[in-house]
């Protein structure tokens, strides 16, 4: 007979043999799962403290099924596109948009198909009628993991920030204005991995399915998403100043601005190199060297106040600190590397402590 646990049931492991033991399972849970006698499953040691059990592939329902989304007329496109994304981010594969009452009006309907292109990865309408519309997300985990996704909002990202520099120093509007559409496409990446963190915290099969070791990873990838994030929004934001910027600006202030730049979104790269290569002393360099930047701040700002580019005097400081902001968004992803990545750096001692190593 089991004995009910905090945790769950606690069972007795049996000796099958010479290297075997055996641990029967609660019969509700195997039920649960969808599994039968002569299935198999994978056993895997977590850490010190615990053994994970996971059915196999096929044998096992992944994310939710299918959601509805009741609208009346009444409801506001800025509402309904919200509901959309809120269902999405918790992972369902099929989620339908119905008309309570009478059809969908055409604002809603385009509101849907907008949000659907604009926001949500790997999903596509596969039916549209004027009493609703229904969305299937397609793409499947492995094809476009986690890692992979950041790796390429770190890129759109890298690159937004120095055509909106570049836009600046050339006075080039046309680059400007395209950078700022392109943070649409670092958000539709970052609700698509935050998809996938919400369903592998909840699912150990898709957590290692999107190749993660375990679950604390998820709310560290998901600090990393927002940071990689807000240094997409700080690129839209020069890129905007440099719309708003009539005035020439000095060269030697724009020199300043420019190398400043460079050593932000360098430091937003080797946070990303760190991350991607679990390089503890690499990241303690990108943290110990974003304090450098406040510094390179104050000497422009210093310099633009000497300027006689009035003009430019109330837009440009407002740039610098957007590229300030950039630096420490690159120190935040680092510190956040530092601490996937400590007990890496630690060895035992003989009564089982953990040390930092030399």
């Amino acid at each position: 007979m089991s004995t009910e646990h905090q945790k769950g049931e606690v069972r007795k492991i049996q000796f099958s043999g010479k290297s075997s033991y055996m641990l029967a399972l609660p019969k509700k849970w195997v039920e649960e799962m969808g599994l039968g006698a002569g299935d198999s499953v994978a056993v895997e040691k977590q850490g010190d403290s615990s053994l994970i059990v996971t059915p196999r592939v096929g044998k096992m329902a992944i994310g939710r099924s299918e959601a509805i989304i009741e609208v009346s007329s009444r409801n506001k496109t800025d509402s309904i596109v919200r509901q959309l994304i809120s269902i999405y981010l918790l992972g369902y594969s099929t989620i339908q948009i119905k008309a309570r009452e009478g059809p969908l009006t055409s604002m809603q309907r385009d509101a849907v198909k907008e949000a659907t292109r604009r926001h949500l990865i790997g999903t596509e309408i596969i039916a549209d009628s004027r009493e609703g519309i229904t969305l299937q997300v397609l793409l499947s985990y492995p094809e476009l993991s986690v890692k992979n996704v950041l790796k390429r909002m770190f890129l759109i990202s890298e690159s937004m920030h120095r055509d909106a520099v570049r836009a600046l120093a050339k006075g080039d509007k046309d680059t400007a204005a395209a950078v700022t559409k392109s943070d649409d496409e670092v958000d539709r990446f970052s609700l698509y991995a935050i998809r996938q963190l919400n369903m592998a915290v909840q699912n150990d099969f898709i957590l290692r399915e999107i190749e993660l070791k375990n679950r604390r990873d998820c709310l560290d990838y998901r600090l990393i998403i927002k940071s990689v994030e807000r240094v997409a929004d700080h690129a839209t934001k020069v890129a905007e100043g440099v719309l708003r910027i009539d005035g020439e600006i000095s060269q030697q202030v724009l020199d300043k601005v420019v190398t400043m730049s460079e050593y932000a979104v360098g430091l937003f790269e080797e946070a990303g190199l760190a991350l991607f290569k679990g390089d503890y002393q690499a990241a303690d360099e990108v943290v110990e060297n974003a304090k450098g930047a406040a510094g390179m701040q104050e000497d422009i700002l210093n310099a633009i106040a000497k300027s006689k580019e009035t003009e430019t005097g109330q837009v440009l400081p407002v740039v610098v600190e957007d590229i300030r902001r950039t630096a420490e968004y690159a120190a935040d992803i680092a510190e956040v590397v530092i601490n996937m990545n400590t007990e890496g750096t630690m060895k035992a001692t003989e009564d089982g402590a953990l040390v930092k190593a030399a």
